[in-house]
């Protein structure tokens, strides 16, 4: 599938971006990347596997990160090549763009950069689809402005993802006319249901809750979401990074199940 046939197939809907939150192993995975097809496969969603190769945004000095640029893209081709899918995957600095798109479908652009012009433009000139992540801070309707950037340098498959508002310090909401406001500009929609319930800031580890998981992706159908976005581990409470609001691979299985 080319790109531009798989940003065809992601705006029919119905598409699911999942793994898990770093690369921590080549052998966890690949894991993932088997069970998360197999699930996605038989209730039939679009799977693209997501996973960062380096997590530059962590609150600790001292917090795992990932393999790197040069060992994680090896493992996100594996991944590929083996199981046939696309991928996803962050970048954060400009000069990443050009060889992560030698391996990835999907640039994504960290919530809190998603206001970097430099970065967005290079994403967009890789010519791959570019996922935008709403900052924390930013109304839905101001995501207008990193969409156009991207456009205006020549891209225009562009996805937009909510992944709650801060109320407060530490504390992350999900206002769904977000949603509802961000698909008036014609891009796929799609909602971050594991981050959005994170606890940032909540000392050298971010916190959060997956029990909320499964209803805010309920409600981001209702309103009219077009994909989803979820991080999974088989073991989350020993998971390197974000354990704290990934899913288990069973509750992700009942989860998509219901969506479907």
């Amino acid at each position: 599938m080319t790109n531009d046939e798989l940003y065809e197939e992601i705006k029919k809907g119905n598409f699911l971006l999942a793994g898990p939150c770093a690369i921590e192993s080549e052998a966890l995975v690949m894991k993932i990347a088997e069970k998360v097809k197999k699930t996605s496969e038989e209730v039939g969603f679009t799977y693209v596997f997501k996973a960062s190769f380096d997590k530059a945004n962590r609150t600790s000095l001292s917090s795992f990160r990932g393999p790197g640029l040069e060992e994680g893209l090896k493992i996100l081709q594996k991944v590929k090549d083996t199981f046939e899918l696309p991928i996803v995957t962050d970048i954060h600095e400009p000069n990443q763009a050009q060889p992560v798109s030698e391996v990835a479908d999907i640039l994504q652009i960290p919530a809190f950069l998603c206001r970097q012009t430099d970065l967005l433009v290079a994403a967009a000139k890789t010519d791959k689809i570019v996922n935008i992540k709403k900052a924390q801070f930013l109304d839905g309707k101001d995501m207008f402005y990193p969409a156009q950037k991207v456009k205006e340098a020549g891209n225009n498959k562009i996805m937009l993802t909510e992944r709650g508002t801060l109320l407060g310090l530490g504390r992350l909401v999900v206002d769904f006319t977000q949603i509802v406001d961000m698909k008036e500009f014609g891009y796929p929609v799609i909602m971050d249901v594991t981050h959005s319930t994170q606890r940032p800031g909540g000392g050298a580890i971010s916190g959060g809750n997956p029990h909320y998981a499964p209803y805010i992706a309920k409600a981001a159908k209702a309103v009219g979401v077009d994909g989803y976005f979820m991080e999974v581990h088989p073991n989350p409470k020993e998971a390197l990074s974000d354990g704290s609001n990934m899913l288990d691979l069973e509750s992700f299985e009942k989860l998509i199940k219901e969506l479907k």
